[in-house]
């Protein structure tokens, strides 16, 4: 069917699941019994479905021995880890709604955060390479030292009564996970009795969304969001329960903790983790030792394992399919992940936090120059549009507009803020996602660029992406980005930092000359910039505002947009 407007339906031809998380998960895991669920290399834990059934059974029966009740928040401040899958799980088993705090917060965002949405309990790791949050835990909350495990009263987080910790050593207030472990028991039946009365769209997970326009806004979801988000992203991939999944993304994000662990859950797949944080060599060895058919990453992460010094030694051939999303994927890094990883079915995803997050994906079986080109087509029980920005029209097929999505994914609502969660879901359910992309006339989504990320120089649009493909054909460009920075005469002007491929030392007239006839003008980046590393999140999405701070510092200029 060939659309004339930018507006596409997915498929209802499966239903949608109705049931909580916990009941989901305890008949996949009957279902599966003895087979590998979960692999934690850097932990050296290996459990079967039925041994994480038992322990995600325990810690449900030790949350509400503590006292904990349906609708509590409880928060998770870790890296990938075993603890983290029986957080996600138990919790939802019983009704409470885990936080998920990015272990990049330091004190005044884990302050905010937890006083945000009113945690009663947090699980944390001791440190990370030079991270030590026992001593933030202990700035933020002094009393700790005064009182015994569970009776916490501190100023500064008056909700919190809890403290769990995931390290060996005894600390004063605070429980070790084991000894919390020890106070539950599987088979508990007060866990039954609270799961009956759950409904799947109760609130299961809040997601911190990035504060880079003020304070990080909690994005609450279900367990219908989540759950069947997790299902339809497995389904894409084709995912059975022999395929054995590597996830190196982090799992407070939701790339980690929906496209990775609940697309296995949803399909009995096992879930394997190379390491606490991404590090490209220990990826490339789980893939190898666990004989991985899927690998998710975002595209900076494949670029690291594509030019990892020993990529050539480690044997790839089991993986046929992953994801690759989190910020655009360059076409020519796309690519390089099928010709040399094998992930000849690689899909492409494309969401956000609100919408619990994937709203388009591609297919195993998606034409690759349409896995290169586009974020595929809507996923089921779902609607996407295009829009005007301005007048909130749908616009032909193949016109930039703003992306807005509806459906059973849209979150709840930015938790205790009615006022910001209707400036982003309007009156007819739609959430406006900020993004700026095109539709073409067979449904497939690309997205061109965040609406702030649009250049307008001297009265002409311009998406950086499309700037950044056309330099990643360049002989010498490793990585690229661009940006717009203010100028006097035609309002902004383009500035591209570039990673030069290794041994290579391109100059700014080589890119310049590269661009020459090829691009018009005005897309021709006025500053080049070469540069080691770009300024990244947690999750490896670059972060352009310190770029174009950092440009604006040089040039001593303002930005009239923010001014």
């Amino acid at each position: 069917m060939t659309l004339t407007t930018s507006y596409a339906c997915g498929s209802t031809a499966q239903p949608l699941i109705t049931r909580t998380l916990g009941e989901f998960f305890d008949d996949m895991a009957a279902r599966q019994g003895e087979r590998d669920a979960l692999v934690s290399l850097h932990q050296q834990r290996r459990l079967s479905w039925t041994q994480l059934a038992r322990e995600v059974d325990t810690l449900a029966s030790a949350m509400l021995a503590s006292g904990l009740q349906r609708g509590d928040r409880v928060g998770i401040w870790a890296h990938n880890c075993v603890e983290w899958v029986l957080m996600q799980l138990a919790t939802a088993k019983v009704g409470i709604v885990l936080v998920n705090i990015n272990p990049a917060y330091r004190v005044a965002e884990v302050e905010y955060a937890l006083n945000k949405v009113g945690c009663q309990a947090l699980v944390l790791m001791p440190e990370f390479r030079t991270s030590d949050y026992l001593a933030m835990m202990r700035e933020l909350a002094p009393e700790l030292a005064h009182c015994a495990p569970g009776e916490l009263r501190a100023a500064r987080l008056p909700g919190l009564r809890l403290v769990v910790q995931l390290g060996e050593r005894d600390e004063p207030g605070m429980l070790g996970f084991a000894q919390w472990l020890g106070r539950g028991r599987a088979g508990d039946p007060e866990v039954a009795r609270v799961a009956r009365g759950l409904d799947c769209h109760d609130p299961v997970n809040i997601q911190f969304t990035s504060g880079t326009t003020g304070f990080p806004k909690g994005a609450t979801l279900t367990h219908s969001n989540i759950l069947n988000n997790g299902y339809f992203i497995g389904e894409a991939m084709k995912l059975q329960p022999h395929d054995r999944l590597c996830i190196p993304v982090p799992l407070y994000h939701c790339f980690g903790m929906v496209l990775g662990n609940l697309a296995c859950i949803t399909h009995g797949a096992t879930i394997v983790y190379p390491n606490s944080a991404f590090d490209p060599l220990l990826t490339l060895q789980a893939v190898q030792t666990e004989r991985c058919t899927g690998l998710h990453g975002v595209p900076t992460m494949f670029i690291a394992m594509l030019d990892q010094p020993r990529f050539a030694e480690f044997d790839l051939s089991t993986l046929r399919t992953g994801i690759m999303a989190g910020s655009p994927c360059p076409v020519e890094v796309m690519k390089r992940v099928v010709d040399d990883m094998h992930l000849s079915q690689i899909t492409i995803a494309y969401g956000m936090t609100e919408t619990s997050p994937v709203s388009c994906q591609s297919s195993t079986d998606t034409p690759l120059d349409r896995r290169v080109s586009t974020v595929g087509l809507v996923q089921p029980h779902l609607e996407v549009k295009i829009v005007d920005p301005a007048s909130g029209a749908t616009v032909p097929p193949g016109t930039a507009g703003e992306l807005c999505t509806r459906g059973y994914s849209v979150m709840h609502g930015y938790w205790g803020d009615e006022e910001r969660t209707r400036e982003a879901i309007d009156p007819e359910g739609w959430m406006h996602t900020g993004d700026l992309a095109t539709m073409d006339a067979e449904g497939y989504v690309n997205i061109v660029g965040r609406i702030k990320d649009m250049v307008i120089r001297g009265g002409e649009n311009i998406y950086p992406r499309e700037i950044e493909e056309f330099l990643y054909r360049h002989p010498m460009v490793q990585d690229v980005q661009v940006v717009g920075v203010p100028d006097a005469r035609y309002g902004e002007e383009l500035c591209a930092w570039i990673i030069p491929r290794a041994g290579s030392q391109p100059t700014e007239q080589d890119i310049r000359e590269f661009c020459k006839g090829q691009i018009a003008h005005y897309k021709i980046p006025r500053y080049v910039r070469f540069v080691k590393a770009f300024p990244l999140t947690i999750t490896g999405k670059v972060q352009k505002f310190k770029i174009r701070e950092a440009m604006q510092d040089e040039l001593g200029v303002r930005d009239q947009r923010t001014a």
